[in-house]
């Protein structure tokens, strides 16, 4: 079983290499010669708990992830992690001061800012330490991370984390620093699109968390990475008393932890995928080198769109806050974008078109995309761009 790997710049759900995909469909029909698949499997039974604590592994070796950090899955991807950060964090810091905390967020796109919106949803006291929009020049466009000098954090007396989103696909805003925080305070952090295509200091964090769908794996399964003291808890009541809204079990992070990730029925074969990705990932040298792939990578697309007569290509997001993974420009004129996209299809290039809520063109450059793919559109780029200057 084959295929000609395809020339896709998707979001999410996003391109998979192909060695991984032919070795998924094999232990889809027959997982080590069991004469049942993946799909088939108890989630409780031996096989299932080995792709379970396998996936682990590949994933603490890849991050370097010490003991002091459990490793765990959940469903519900980032949306769900929107509404777990809150009752687990909260939870977390009622432990430690038996009060109600408040959360510091960074929005410097759409999807911290719905994070935002959750929390405050839920009862959260919120404060937007940075809310990037106010810097634009129309007070309410992303495409910049304000200097943190800017930023207005709260203290640890009553702050339960600060929690960011590291890089924001829509918006192509991708943050090249770990955030400073208060001594105290969690770093909560969403790298559901950039996770496993750098290294970075994990115990830096009290929380990271990443949807499969984009550098890892297939939708349905979402990686987290915890720092165990987290993990206490007060008594029920006593946080029903502070206020903290409790958590469903099957968010309850707590429970998901004592159960290795069992305790509903996790989709075995989603978490296998997520083996197979960073088993290659180790396989092909680790972090280091996929950090420098993915910037190469990069570099090739926006010196290609800098270079471009001025006016063809309009990058809307500041230099240094510029995206590895999620590369976003606009292209002036009427009919420009859809020419552009039209004759990227018709070279076998497809998934340019930019999130539905600002439009565009967006480079989803993830792991997976290979260097001849980005040659090819960097060619695409530069032969639109001249004809773009004779027309």
């Amino acid at each position: 079983m084959s295929r000609t790997q395809p020339h896709y710049f998707g979001a999410g759900p996003a391109l998979l290499p192909a060695e991984v995909l032919q070795q998924a469909a094999s232990d889809l029909l027959n997982y080590k010669d069991s004469g049942l698949g993946l799909g088939e499997i108890s989630h409780r039974s031996a096989l299932a708990v080995n792709v379970v604590d396998s996936a682990k592994a590949t994933i603490k070796q890849l991050l370097t992830v010490p003991d002091t950090y459990e490793i765990f899955f959940l469903q519900g991807g980032g949306t769900g992690e929107f509404s777990a950060v809150v009752y687990n964090l909260l939870a977390s810091f009622a432990l430690k001061t038996f009060k109600k905390g408040r959360a510091d967020y960074l929005v410097t796109g759409s999807w911290s800012q719905k994070a935002a919106e959750e929390a405050t949803r839920l009862g959260v006291d919120v404060n937007l330490a940075v809310d990037a929009r106010k810097w634009s020049a129309d007070g309410k466009s992303y495409g910049t991370i304000p200097d943190p000098t800017t930023w207005t954090l709260g203290s640890a007396a009553d702050t339960a984390y600060v929690y960011y989103c590291d890089n924001e696909t829509v918006h192509g805003v991708e943050f090249p620093y770990i955030p400073e925080v208060p001594e105290g305070v969690e770093l909560v952090a969403d790298m559901s699109s950039n996770i496993l295509s750098r290294e970075f200091d994990i115990t830096k964090f009290g929380l990271v968390f990443a949807g499969a769908q984009k550098n890892i794996g297939m939708a349905g399964v979402t990686v987290c990475i915890i720092k165990k003291q987290l993990l206490g808890r007060l008594r029920e009541d006593y946080l029903v008393d502070l206020g903290i809204p409790l958590a469903p079990l099957v968010l309850d992070f707590p429970t998901i932890v004592k159960n290795n990730s069992l305790y509903n029925t996790l989709p075995i074969f989603n978490v296998h995928i997520v083996y197979l990705t960073t088993q290659r990932l180790v396989d092909n040298g680790g972090l280091k080198v996929q950090k420098a792939i993915s910037e190469a990578k990069a570099k090739k697309l926006y010196d290609a769109l800098d270079a471009a007569p001025k006016g063809v290509y309009n990058c809307i997001v500041e230099r240094a806050s510029r995206s590895r993974m999620n590369v976003v420009f606009t292209i002036p004129g009427e009919g420009r974008e859809k020419a552009f996209l039209d004759g990227a299809k018709e070279r076998g290039m497809t998934g340019l078109q930019g999130h539905r809520s600002v439009g565009g063109i967006r480079v989803s450059n993830y792991n997976a995309v290979s260097e001849r793919s980005i040659d090819m559109l960097v060619d695409w780029i530069n032969t639109f761009a001249a004809s773009a200057k004779t027309d």
